[in-house]
């Protein structure tokens, strides 16, 4: 039964075409009625691929180019080429038997004569439209004949300053003429990719630059933003080119622009996609041009966009990857990421989000993260080079200071050690608990020396559990102040990375947590004389493990990123207010290479009345770890009197 309808459907379309044919050649002197005729074939051929087909073969499609060309009536020859267009646009059969330089030279005429209406005009440019989209032969075919630079023409004249600024864009015929011809432009260089097309197409950037310099309308940002994105398209030649005009400035002020406007509307938020979008396209092949993003904060912006709600997941893979591709390789860029929280909210995308192209955008800002991380030690490790004779001096002071902090670091571990297994022995007294966990400790330091490499190791390994944060701070040229309650923080940051990173491990590698250090330094404790015992013994284990790495991060923290902070206090204090400077000075900080233990340092430290965050949390660290042990050793006096 439907096989029959369908049958009945098709012979009914057949017979109409045929009818309406003859009514196109048998009507010749009458105008409106050809109109009519013209009007009901596009209606039964749009969308209609078999209807198309079947007009070509009858003979219609010719017909209809013939009348377009040789009618005198202008409103025969606009339902003629939109009529040609829309069959053209549903079969691409027909799209092949009009492509011919013929036709573009008779279309080329529709254009360039002056009695042609701006209607005729835009239905001409409707044809060409058709006729290179996805079609690389009418690609050559609008460049071979002339036709694409006459696209151009129309590009730069079609509009008057005074026409961009009018309300009603969208109802009046030059700016349909215009966007035609931007549409049309963009069929011309983009898929296939056409190079030559593209290099010609460049010539008006100047005059698209002007436009997005004096108006910033969705009518006018939309089609210029899809021509210039379509145009730079994995060709550096015209991306270069349309860097050395300002154009790249241009998008990123209309950009900051757009963005101080979207907290109001919706519009501008959606238009800022579309110029983030073209600004991708303008440095995604040729990522060092990204640096002329940085003076303007365009990273900022974007993060700035990317935390807004409305967006959909097509629209925040393009902003992350503009992301990715201005921190690709500028320091700047990178910096900025970093000290907008934009390692934070990549993490969050890994961690939250199912969609794989979102996963595989965030992941690629985070190899950027990553090799800004390794560029950036090893320009400290240059730098650190070339420095004069007395910053080598200061230098190999602090490298002696941090091998002394690790030899103290390697004297706690022993002591809690020893401490645990004095407590395992049955028979430990208090005195024992006091005195033989010294000796011990002595004998433990001389059979087990601090080595140098193993030091070094861990402060690597230390360094990279907090390089995130940290460095966000030494960008900012502040020396941080965590405090003790801080470091669950750390810790949850670290192992969300970790998580993110379980799912991407060919790309990613998963560092080890502060959780992590801890477990691996001290084993775990034994139950020793109750439940009660056993948990005084882990709480002071836990304050000591605690301190210990409190104390290093601190004190590892404190060389690396309070260095810059001492060296402007003291070029200060070479002025003539030198003595008030160094009175207002942490002594912790000054130290420099001076020899010190446990004990000097930490009544240094208490003396000190002017002590930075660093050395007053470190302070309290270890007044805490040293109550605690006080608080077990008399525990477990009271427990075997």
């Amino acid at each position: 039964m439907n096989t029959q309808k369908v049958q009945k459907s098709q012979c009914d379309m057949k017979t109409d075409l045929n009818l309406l044919l003859e009514c196109l050649k048998y009507q010749m002197d009458c105008p409106l009625s050809q109109k009519e005729a013209l009007i009901t074939i596009y209606s039964i051929c749009q969308q209609n691929s078999e209807a198309s087909e079947y007009f070509r073969e009858i003979g219609g499609l010719t017909f209809i180019n013939d009348l377009a060309k040789s009618s005198v009536h202008c409103i025969v020859k606009e339902a003629a080429l939109f009529t040609l267009g829309i069959i053209i646009e549903s079969n691409v059969y027909c799209q092949q038997t009009l492509c011919t330089s013929a036709l573009f030279e008779d279309l080329i005429l529709f254009l360039i004569k002056k009695d042609s209406g701006v209607n005729l005009k835009r239905m001409s440019v409707y044809v060409i439209l058709v006729l290179v989209s996805n079609n690389k032969d009418g690609q050559t075919y609008v460049r071979d004949t002339g036709c694409i630079s006459l696209l151009l023409q129309l590009f730069r004249t079609t509009l008057s300053t005074s026409e961009k600024n009018l309300p009603d864009e969208n109802t009046d015929p030059c700016y349909q003429l215009w966007s035609s011809v931007c549409s049309t432009l963009c069929a011309c260089v983009n898929n296939p990719q056409n190079e030559d097309n593209q290099n010609i197409c460049c010539s008006v950037f100047p005059y698209a630059k002007e436009w997005l310099e004096s108006c910033t309308k969705p009518e006018i940002v939309r089609p210029i933003c899809s021509f210039l994105g379509l145009t730079v398209a994995n060709n550096s030649y015209v991306q270069k080119y349309f860097v050395s005009i300002g154009g790249l400035d241009t998008l990123a002020r209309v950009l900051l622009e757009l963005m101080h406007d979207s907290c109001l509307s919706h519009s501008s938020v959606k238009l800022a996609v579309v110029v983030t979008k073209t600004l991708d396209a303008c440095i995604a092949n040729n990522s060092a041009l990204g640096v002329v993003l940085a003076k303007y904060h365009t990273v900022s912006e974007l993060l700035k966009l990317l935390s807004n709600e409305t967006l959909s997941t097509g629209e925040k893979v393009s902003i992350i990857l503009t992301i990715g591709h201005c921190t690709e390789v500028c320091e700047e860029n990178q910096c900025e990421l970093l000290q907008n929280n934009g390692l934070p909210l990549m993490i969050q995308v890994l961690t939250e989000s199912q969609d794989e192209e979102l996963i595989k955008a965030a992941t690629f800002v985070l190899q950027n993260c990553k090799q800004m991380t390794e560029q950036l030690s090893l320009k400290l490790h240059d730098n650190s080079l070339n420095v004069n004779n007395a910053e080598e001096l200061d230098v190999q002071a602090r490298k002696r200071c941090l091998q002394d902090y690790w030899k103290k670091a390697k004297e706690i571990l022993q002591r809690i050690n020893s401490i645990e297994k004095e407590h395992d022995e049955e028979g430990v007294q208090g005195e024992i608990f006091v005195d033989k966990s010294s000796v011990a400790n002595s004998e433990a330091l001389k059979s087990h020396e601090v080595n140098p490499a193993d030091a070094k190791k861990c402060t690597e390994r230390t360094h990279k559990d907090v390089c995130c944060p940290q460095l966000a701070s030494k960008l900012n040229n502040q020396v941080l102040a965590p405090s003790v309650t801080s470091a669950p923080q750390k810790n949850e940051t670290v192992n969300t990375m970790d998580a993110a990173s379980t799912r991407q491990t060919a790309q990613r590698s998963i560092p080890c947590s502060v959780t992590e250090l801890q477990t691996d330094c001290v084993p775990a404790s034994h139950n020793i004389d109750g439940k009660t015992a056993c948990g005084n013994n882990q709480s002071g284990l836990q304050a000591g493990l605690h301190f210990l790495v409190t104390f290093f991060l601190l004190h590892l923290d404190q060389q690396l990123f309070c260095s810059e902070k001492t060296e402007r206090v003291e070029s200060a204090s070479a002025t003539s207010s030198s003595h008030k400077m160094a009175d207002l000075r942490c002594l912790g900080c000054t130290a420099g290479g001076l020899s010190l233990n446990s004990k000097t340092f930490t009544k240094m430290l208490q003396s000190c009345l002017h002590r930075c965050e660093h050395h007053r949390v470190i302070l309290e660290a270890e007044e805490r770890y040293r109550g605690e042990l006080r608080r077990v050793a008399a525990g477990d006096s009271s427990r075997s009197a």
